[in-house]
């Protein structure tokens, strides 16, 4: 069972997010989705993790707003699908950092695997706005841009809490010794 970080729903379970699920169960059953869970993205949290965070709240978002949610959702699960660590992968001489180069890595693997319309092409290439230096091309697209960085936030915040309880446990176990 999957579930966004924070959300108290089962995607593929939940009267709440019966639609959700129907606009990425293809995605969700495809294997190279599935190979995001081998890549570590923010700390603990992988790939596909994050990646379904930021659809799932892309999808909430962009649902909210009236905008093209079924875009939205598949585009936010795709958004990150360069399948390799991104920490220990060595760059080619004059290739940019990561953050600059993945969108189109991305968009390219999602291209060859998925049907992927123009809006979700934009999301997906665009996402780390403004190092993609192209202005977005619709609202979804800037959704996504903070969606992306809301999840990041998210998953680095729960990081450092779970550090920090763990921090306290053995202080606490110290002083009671």
């Amino acid at each position: 069972m999957a579930k966004a970080m924070g959300s108290k729903y089962n995607i593929e379970h939940s009267q709440h997010t019966k639609e959700y699920f129907d606009f990425v169960k293809d995605l969700l059953d495809s294997d190279v989705v599935n190979e995001m869970k081998n890549y570590r993205h923010h700390y603990s949290t992988t790939c596909f993790q994050h990646s379904l965070n930021v659809s799932y709240y892309n999808y909430l978002v962009c649902r909210k707003l009236g905008l093209d949610a079924r875009s939205a959702a598949r585009a936010g699960l795709l958004h990150d699908l360069f399948l390799y660590d991104w920490r220990t992968r060595e760059r080619q001489p004059g290739e940019k950092p990561h953050g600059f180069t993945h969108p189109q890595t991305a968009l390219e693997n999602a291209k060859a695997h998925f049907d992927v319309d123009k809006r979700e092409e934009d999301m997906i290439v665009k996402h780390m706005w403004p190092l993609t230096v192209k202005l977005p091309k619709y609202a979804e697209s800037y959704v996504i841009v903070a969606i992306d960085k809301y999840s990041a936030m998210l998953e680095i915040s729960m990081h450092l809490g779970s550090v920090m309880k763990k921090k306290a446990r053995k202080i606490t176990h110290r002083k009671a010794s």
